[in-house]
């Protein structure tokens, strides 16, 4: 077990997976979480100094730029909090000789392939989104150091704009929807993520029997499109009066081009860290359970 004296820097905690890591990172230290107002990531400076400030024994980077049309508009932000905060958190962390997790993403990969990604696989975006997300991989890679890149795909959660809460929300004001069927990958619960990100820094910070630094894909096992997706979300949360029709991704048009296949294979960080095998839709079926605990202590509390 790890020293439950161990400072924890988590940047990114009112985000989807951060704000679930609050939680979950809790029993293995003492968890400092910035606000933005603190440590912006388009401030290099601050994001050096709140790592040398804190001297941190882990350091969990769960911000980003994560609107993936909205990075065609702006590539300088998204390459700066994507990107360049990435390297500067992998220096400082290195400073500090602390251990530095930081997400990443399935859209680092081109979608051709028709077989699950693995870590050996060369990443290709065709996003601003994803080659921000592939520079700040390299980025990190290329500073060295103690370092966990966690790769994951479809990150839903009861907050922020997600295709779970956005489907749910259209549903309450139309029984028919159209949703594209021809991306594929594998949805992901942001509480199931965090919970698997604690098991990976529990082992980093117990300091026996290491796993090796570098890149490890984090998804369930399975996969569907974004219509079997919202089949399944529907089905779960009891909204069977909804008709969902499949479309292709040339009827729904979008500012950044998506890749068409983006499934991770999950069975190296499964090896190393020692994590179970979920299912996709075992992960659903927590999440209805999570909101659903989570409205009634809300209507309980008047």
């Amino acid at each position: 077990m790890p020293d439950a004296t161990a400072s924890v820097l988590l940047l990114g905690a009112t985000g989807q997976v951060g704000h679930a890591l609050r939680r979950t990172l809790a029993p293995l230290g003492r968890v400092h979480a910035p606000g933005r107002a603190a440590v912006d990531l388009t401030d290099l400076t601050s994001v050096r100094a709140a790592v040398r400030e804190l001297g941190p024994d882990l350091v969990v980077n769960a911000a980003a730029y994560t609107d993936v049309d909205g990075a065609e508009e702006e590539p300088e932000r998204a390459a700066r909090i994507n990107a360049e905060a990435p390297r500067v958190l992998a220096e400082a962390a290195q400073e500090a000789r602390a251990w530095l997790v930081h997400y990443s993403t399935d859209y680092v990969f081109d979608g051709t392939k028709r077989a699950p990604y693995t870590e050996a696989d060369a990443p290709s975006p065709i996003s601003v989104y994803g080659r921000t997300k592939r520079d700040g991989e390299a980025a990190i890679q290329a500073v060295g150091g103690r370092h966990v890149i966690l790769r994951t795909s479809w990150m839903y959660s009861r907050r922020r704009s997600n295709f779970v809460r956005t489907m749910l929300g259209l549903a309450r004001e139309n029984d028919r929807l159209t949703v594209v069927d021809d991306q594929i990958s594998v949805p992901t619960w942001a509480g199931w993520c965090a919970e698997a990100t604690a098991s990976v820094c529990e082992r980093l910070l117990a300091g026996d029997d290491m796993p090796e630094a570098g890149c490890y894909h984090l998804a369930g096992t399975g996969q569907t499109s974004w219509y079997g997706l919202a089949r399944a979300v529907f089905a779960q949360f009891g909204r069977t009066d909804v008709t969902v029709e499949p479309v292709s991704s040339d009827e729904y048009e979008t500012a950044a081009p998506r890749p068409a296949y983006t499934v991770l294979d999950s069975s190296r960080a499964r090896a190393a860290f020692d994590l179970p095998a979920t299912t996709w839709t075992a992960q659903l079926s927590r999440f209805h359970k999570h909101v659903r605990t989570a409205d009634g202590e809300r209507v309980a509390r008047g």
